[in-house]
């Protein structure tokens, strides 16, 4: 089982979107870990944050400490996420990469998941430039050795796999944002791991509590329909590594 390593935007991200295939991973001996890119350490979320990590088997917070976008509470004395000059986070970004030397890397797809949250998007954003640049020995050499991953995945929802969390959202006036079904790559069946997965999301006592978030809106539901949307992830596959093409001109 290959290692794998997370990089979402705020604590509970990592449950909701991936979850299952992290403990997946973990329950096949691989080594799990999970960056975070909001909320301060020593935060509640914080300390949510690492009992759902102790149960999935992810490992201890590793979290960046901006703020969120919407929560300026999050963290005071840090800049907004959205706001921090991109070069600051690759870097840290490509220091984690090279000291965890994951062979794949799950973030946030372009669109920000179903809801589009600006943390979401920048997110994707940083991560993909933080997988490119972790490879090049030119690019920031005093983050450590280069390492290039196997694969890079974006959690996403397509069209058809939105269900019953389409009208859970809009309810609560959220939007609902997903992707044509052809740009989903990998669909997987994390049934085996449902009740590890709820349990890392409950973890987040805070969000539970609040009725328009994602882990509120779910344990308010019957167990039956809880435990059919949260048993599938599904994943885009980006490429992380050049992709062999015509060597002597550009083609489609």
């Amino acid at each position: 089982m290959p290692s794998l390593l997370g990089v979402f935007a705020h604590p509970d991200d990592e449950s909701l979107l991936a979850g299952g295939v992290l403990a997946q991973h973990a329950a096949g001996g691989a080594r799990t870990r999970v960056i975070t890119a909001t909320w301060a350490p020593d935060s509640h979320r914080a300390a949510e944050l690492a009992e759902a990590l102790t149960v999935i088997g992810a490992g201890p917070p590793r979290m960046l400490g901006y703020r969120d976008a919407r929560n300026d509470a999050s963290a005071p004395e840090s800049p907004r996420f959205c706001d921090a000059p991109v070069d600051e986070v690759i870097v840290q970004l490509v220091a984690q990469l090279r000291e965890l030397r994951p062979d794949i890397v799950v973030t946030h797809d372009a669109v920000g998941q179903l809801t589009g949250h600006p943390d979401h998007r920048h997110t994707h954003r940083v991560t993909l430039l933080a997988v490119q640049a972790a490879g090049l020995a030119h690019l920031y050499p005093n983050a450590g050795e280069p390492w290039q991953i196997r694969s890079l995945y974006a959690a996403t929802h397509p069209h058809s796999g939105v269900g019953a969390l389409g009208p859970l959202l809009t309810d609560v006036g959220k939007t609902v944002l997903s992707v044509p079904d052809e740009y989903v790559t990998t669909t997987v069946d994390v049934t085996t791991w449902a009740d590890q997965k709820w349990r890392a999301i409950t973890a987040h006592r805070g969000e539970v509590a609040r009725a328009r978030s994602l882990p509120g809106i779910l344990t308010r539901l019957p167990e039956d329909t809880r435990r059919t949307i949260i048993s599938t992830e599904h994943f885009t596959r980006l490429s992380a590594l050049p992709v062999p093409g015509n060597p002597h001109q550009l083609t489609t």
